[in-house]
């Protein structure tokens, strides 16, 4: 057995890693490259005459963004993914034709019809056996991994009863909208996501508050508060807690000041045609929320869709929002795509809105080497955009709680509940720092691990 990575094993995108049992394999993720991690070409360069299926964790562009160009190569295999991944991998697949290749409706429509004719749906928790041609059985089983809605970790029981475990993006403890994921019993190899492997991050109630209090500022003071973020997961997380910080402010037994009936007044502007779709997927699979959203949702609360949020659809009123709140800088929140600032609306907020100093843009995910929401974080005070040189006035913020990965507490947590092994654990889809960082964490709960720090080692068998 061999596992191969051919992306995410020295940087956080591109995920896609290939498990290949005698002379054939399967492909767990086929994902688009991001920031400074971009090559030149975005053709498939491995073979994959032998690849018998796609596995697919989640619907991140990082993770499905290269589909396109598998097929261009040749693969017509079977693509498995959860129910909820596989209804959502349309929407972010058209989204990103649209964008990439500039492709029209009906081209995009016709390679949609390829996709949605080789997806198997595979409930959690359910197998799903893949026959090689020799006759040997690979069997699947996705888990749920709190990352996005669908997500999982996937677990690949070999021929020979091994069990090789995929983990793809794992979400952090204890957020309200989706379920933790829980560690599977047994793990002989396991490939292990390491993102925020040096870092940890804000609780849930931390994060809450500290956007309390970034929305309190913009309320007294006027100005917008600009959220890039991405469509899937980071939004509707999003709009949870803001669904619930308005609602908290106007509990009958809380006197009823200025400032709150201010919340009442404060639009929600969701610029993201893309992250409404995704949102109507969220609702239409509520079950697989947490069980305090589902609460929510049971009593007549709408979590993820609220009077005060205003959807915005055509370029033309997304323009005139633009230019509104660049005229009378009142108090709005604006969530819009992209999340690491590399494209999308959000866009044309940063450039008319950046040069404020009333502005509050606050950063909710990780931002890869290379992209704009790397340089505002680390306090760059002019950047380019659409070829002009913007001053950065606004106040930048940097809420780590709003991550939909899993910490370095929460990864540990994972690797130490498996009661059966690891014996080898690759890491991969992180900075080498954050992969170092955690491979001596590793080495201390799981003394007999081998731990593979894929950053200095691109293949390896096992």
């Amino acid at each position: 057995m061999q596992i191969i990575h051919h992306g995410a094993y020295n940087g956080v995108t591109g995920s896609c890693h290939e498990l290949r049992w005698e002379q054939y394999g399967i492909l767990v993720d086929c994902g688009l490259f991001q920031g400074e991690e971009v090559s030149a070409s975005l053709d498939i360069d491995f073979p994959v005459g032998h690849i018998q299926a796609l596995v697919l964790t989640h619907c991140h562009i990082d993770h499905i963004g290269r589909i396109p160009w598998l097929l261009a190569a040749g693969f017509r295999g079977p693509i498995y993914a959860t129910e909820a991944t596989a209804a959502l991998l349309p929407l972010m697949l058209d989204d990103g034709l649209k964008i990439q290749l500039n492709l029209n409706k009906h081209q995009r429509s016709k390679f949609l019809t390829l996709v949605k004719g080789l997806l198997r749906p595979v409930p959690f928790d359910c197998q799903a056996p893949v026959t090689l041609p020799s006759g040997d059985r690979l069997t699947l089983y996705f888990r749920q991994a709190g990352h996005i809605l669908g997500s999982a970790y996937v677990e690949v029981v070999l021929p020979s009863r091994e069990v090789v475990v995929f983990s793809g993006d794992l979400g952090p403890s204890n957020t309200p909208l989706l379920v933790d994921p829980v560690s599977p019993q047994r793990a002989d190899v396991l490939v292990l996501e390491s993102t925020y492997g040096n870092r940890t991050h804000q609780r849930q109630a931390e994060r809450s508050d500290s956007l309390k209090q970034i929305i309190k500022r913009s309320l007294l003071d006027g100005g917008t508060i600009l959220i890039p973020a991405f469509s899937v997961g980071r939004t509707q997380e999003l709009l949870f807690d803001i669904e619930s910080l308005i609602a908290d402010a106007f509990l009958p037994l809380l006197q009823i000041n200025n400032e709150k009936m201010a919340w009442q007044e404060l639009p929600i502007i969701l610029d993201s045609p893309l992250a409404e779709k995704v949102t109507e997927q969220y609702d239409l699979f509520h079950r697989l929320w947490e069980k305090e959203a589902v609460s929510r949702k049971n009593i007549g609360r709408h979590p993820l869709s609220f009077e005060q949020c205003i959807t915005v659809q055509s370029h033309s009123q997304h323009q005139a929002i633009v230019n509104r709140l660049k005229s009378t800088h009142a108090p709005a929140i604006v969530v819009a795509a992209s999340g690491m600032c590399q494209g999308g609306r959000i866009m044309n907020y940063l450039e008319a809105l950046l040069p404020d100093a009333r502005t509050d843009v606050v950063l909710v995910g990780f931002q890869a080497k290379g992209t704009l929401g790397r340089r505002l974080s680390q306090g760059a005070r002019q950047v380019e955009i659409n070829g002009q040189v913007i001053a950065v006035k606004a106040n930048i913020h940097s809420l780590s709680g709003y991550s939909a990965h899993a910490d370095q507490h929460d990864l540990i947590r994972f690797v130490a509940n498996i009661e059966q092994g690891p014996k080898k654990i690759h890491l991969v889809h992180g900075e080498p720092a954050a992969q170092q960082a955690l491979a001596q964490q590793i080495e201390v709960i799981k003394p007999g691990c081998e731990v593979v720090i894929s950053a200095e080692q691109i293949s390896a068998t096992v």
